[in-house]
């Protein structure tokens, strides 16, 4: 009985075989084609955007920030796949280029960096890189820039947006506001380490070494410690110091320039404009 019906069903399995469209064997294959594609498409996408942050953390292991020319922007920045945010710092410090406030954003970017480049929390998400006008004029050609020093952030999907360029002529460019404005970006929050600054206990160190050298000096004649009109010199001096807008500026910390609102006119700090 079992032996007899096993034809039977080989039979019947035929005849449905032979019932299916014709059309269809085509259009089966079509599709495990495109299925074997579109997976080799995504693979390759894979492997180059590993190849892509590999070589983005050997560069940051050499130095927190990275110069970019025209290829290396439109390889790491413009061109997909990408998963991490780039902030870039568009500069001219050349020296022809006389750029003294450019020089200024570059140390406070450079502390940032740093901070970051050394914190427990550095990850291959965010990185920093530099473009010099001198080294990638086409870069700013192609963005219609015309301005530096200008910082942008080049978020992992999309395009920029107008609050990933960041308002440097309202805010300054302190690398602490640097890192609340990335934090508003990306979400990662940077600790702004400062290295220590010795200048003010040297300073402090060579004046009292002056003013004991002196009295050392004159200790056998110390009567110009009670001249009034030495006093009355040195009190007009440290009036005039700390009314001035240099200590203004050192206690308030006021942006670098501010935008009026109504005319849109842009007034640089009197110190900057002092040293353009």
């Amino acid at each position: 009985m079992g032996a007899r019906g096993a034809p039977s069903r080989r039979r019947q399995a035929g005849r449905r075989l032979r019932y299916l469209p014709t059309g269809s064997f085509p259009f089966l294959l079509l599709l495990l084609l495109l299925c074997i594609q579109l997976g080799g498409g995504q693979k390759k996408k894979e492997n180059l955007l590993a190849e892509k942050v590999e070589q983005l953390m050997e560069w940051s292991s050499r130095r927190s920030i990275f110069r970019m020319n025209g290829d290396k922007f439109r390889k790491f920045i413009k061109a997909p796949p990408r998963n991490y945010s780039m902030i870039v710092m568009f500069t001219a410090l050349q020296p022809q280029r006389q750029c003294s406030v450019c020089r200024q954003a570059n140390e406070e970017y450079q502390i940032l960096a740093n901070s970051w480049r050394y914190s427990s929390a550095f990850c291959n998400k965010l990185f920093f890189s530099m473009v010099d006008y001198d080294e990638g004029t086409d870069v700013f050609q192609q963005l219609n820039m015309n301005s530096a020093p200008t910082f942008m952030h080049f978020p992992p999907k999309g395009r920029p947006k107008r609050a990933d360029t960041f308002d440097l002529q309202r805010i300054g460019f302190a690398a602490e506001q640097l890192a609340k404005w990335i934090a508003d970006r990306t979400d990662v929050h940077i600790r702004v380490f400062r290295p220590p600054n010795y200048s003010g206990t040297i300073a402090l160190a060579l004046l009292v070494s002056l003013v004991g050298g002196l009295l050392y000096l004159r200790r056998n004649n110390l009567e110009f410690i009670y001249n009034k009109t030495g006093w009355a010199m040195v009190s007009l001096c440290i009036v005039f110091a700390m009314t001035s807008g240099q200590m203004w500026n050192h206690i308030r910390g006021p942006p670098y320039a501010h935008k009026n609102p109504h005319n849109g006119q842009v007034a640089l700090r009197l110190d900057i404009c002092l040293y353009c």
